[in-house]
């Protein structure tokens, strides 16, 4: 069994500096580190129990098959937060059939991310 002692999702964004912009401001995703120096150079965000780099450059378009999930206390005030910041929101809070919050926003590369609240009757809550 591989022993993973820590992990991070990796995006290679078209425009660094305004990627750096979305994670930093409009989301405002703590820094956990920065290496390097330049445009392409590298910021690591704290993402709840994982982390999220930010370094290089990639003048491919995102992947549709990837997506982050990031889950937050108030979709409502989060939704709030991200707009008045000027992020892209592709979608706003509903309530799923399935009982969570969603609402879905888009980096400045398209990168697709659902912010998730698990409200406060909602099963996962509680553990039998």
């Amino acid at each position: 069994m591989v022993h993973v002692l820590s992990s991070r999702v990796l995006v290679r964004p078209g425009d660094p500096e305004a990627s750096r912009q979305f994670y930093g401001q409009s989301l405002g995703l703590a820094v956990y580190r920065e290496f390097g120096t330049g445009p392409e150079r590298g910021t690591v965000y704290f993402l709840g129990g994982g982390f999220l780099e930010v370094s290089g450059r990639s003048e491919a378009p995102p992947a549709q098959t990837l997506q982050l999930w990031m889950q937050v206390a108030d979709c409502a005030a989060a939704h709030e937060e991200v707009s008045a910041r000027g992020a892209r929101v592709l979608r706003p809070p509903v309530r799923e059939p399935w009982g969570l919050i969603e609402m879905w926003i888009a980096d400045p590369d398209g990168h697709r991310i659902v912010l998730t609240e698990v409200p406060a009757d909602h099963p996962l809550r509680y553990r039998p």
